[in-house]
């Protein structure tokens, strides 16, 4: 990769090539870029109406740091988003420091918090200076992945190259290469709030009590994310965007210390969502057809890797499809490459979530740096 994101010019296979993403979430927008940097014909057919992430934060790690680096898109991450500083894990009874991780011990790419929608801007931002064809309002039909054909609700067919499915848990694209799966509950739920915070510390801490956990971190614009994690016996619907009461949330930890107390009071709104177990995708690509991100291996948030892995993904995507003109050489050696990693990250973030504060977070450490970009 050149300085400014490109590829250099012993790789130009995309050189022209058709592709469609489907999904403008972090994932796909990633991929846009990736493969409108790598001269491609990109466009992204979002449903939603407009681009956008409602109220929720994310840690972008060095592993997805990097990606975004390679993109061209450093100054801008740097301007919207909080250098971490450390990882503190607490006891949420007592508000007691169990142990703190330096992030500063890092070397390279910083360890990051963004907001979700400042981060898909700036990805956007980058489609559009790069010539994407964003089209929003947009639901897609059906998608035959032989003949790279997307079939827009309403009639209009375009056919493509390559068509790119990163559209999140409720795939269009995964069970036409994959079939049917059928998630199941993980027995916990998880709230999202984000409250003002102008004087919070650069650090991400996790505040832990028997059958719960809070994770809070900063945001630019002085605001402090909280992901507040409880297990439960039952759940209805998946996905995360059902507004709850907060008086649930601050029930739900009403014998923790003062300090957990006082942050929970000043949440006026919450969103609630079930977390659901589903298979890392047996089959990532097929014909003309490829999927990353949620879509091919849907991430608890445990070890904040979600969106991380999706830049790896589109990244690595981008790069293999660049690299040689035979495009089914091309999806088999992106398969290759990241499923197997995928896959050990799933296990190690199922793990997680029934592990002690110090085991957890010292098994997150070594998730930070990424080979990724060699």
């Amino acid at each position: 990769m050149t300085a400014d994101g490109r590829q250099g010019t012993a790789a130009r296979a995309n050189t022209g090539r058709s592709v469609a993403v489907v999904g403008g979430g972090i994932g796909g927008l990633a991929a846009a870029l990736a493969f409108a940097r790598t001269g491609a014909h990109v466009t992204v057919f979002e449903q939603a109406p407009e681009l956008r992430e409602f109220g929720a934060g994310l840690q972008i790690t060095p592993n997805g740091g990097v990606v975004l680096e390679a993109l061209g898109l450093e100054a801008a991450a740097e301007a919207k988003s909080v250098r971490g500083a450390a990882v503190v894990p607490s006891d949420a009874l007592t508000g007691r420091e169990v142990a703190r991780f330096d992030l500063g011990r890092l070397s390279g790419v910083p360890y990051r918090f963004f907001h979700r929608g400042d981060l898909l801007e700036i990805l956007a931002q980058g489609c559009r200076e790069a010539a994407v064809t964003i089209r929003t309002g947009v639901r897609i039909g059906e998608v035959d992945p032989q003949r790279g054909a997307v079939s827009i609700a309403g009639g209009e067919t375009v056919s493509f190259d390559l068509v790119v499915g990163a559209d999140g848990l409720h795939s269009v694209l995964r069970p036409l290469l994959n079939g049917p799966d059928k998630p199941f509950f993980t027995g916990q739920v998880a709230w999202r709030a984000i409250v003002d915070a102008p004087q919070a510390a650069p650090e991400a801490r996790i505040w832990m009590a028997p059958g719960r956990h809070i994770v809070t971190y900063p945001l630019a614009g002085g605001r402090l994310n909280v992901v507040a994690v409880q297990a439960r016996q039952g759940w209805t619907d998946e996905g995360w965007n059902h507004a709850d009461d907060p008086d649930n949330l601050r029930a739900a930890f009403a014998d923790c210390a003062a300090e957990i107390k006082d942050l929970l009071a000043k949440v006026e709104e919450v969103r609630l969502w079930g977390l659901f177990r589903h298979p890392v995708a047996s089959s990532w690509q097929k014909g003309r057809a490829a999927i990353l991100g949620d879509a091919a291996h849907p991430t608890l948030p445990f070890l904040a890797q979600g969106a991380n892995l999706a830049l790896e993904d589109a990244y690595v995507l981008a790069r293999e499809c660049n690299r040689v003109t035979d495009l089914g050489a091309a999806l088999t050696a992106y398969e290759f490459a990241r499923q197997g990693s995928s896959a050990s990250i799933q296990q190690s973030v199922i793990r997680s979530a029934h592990c002690g504060v110090s085991r957890k977070w010292s098994m997150r450490m070594p998730l930070f740096r990424s080979q990724l970009l060699a």
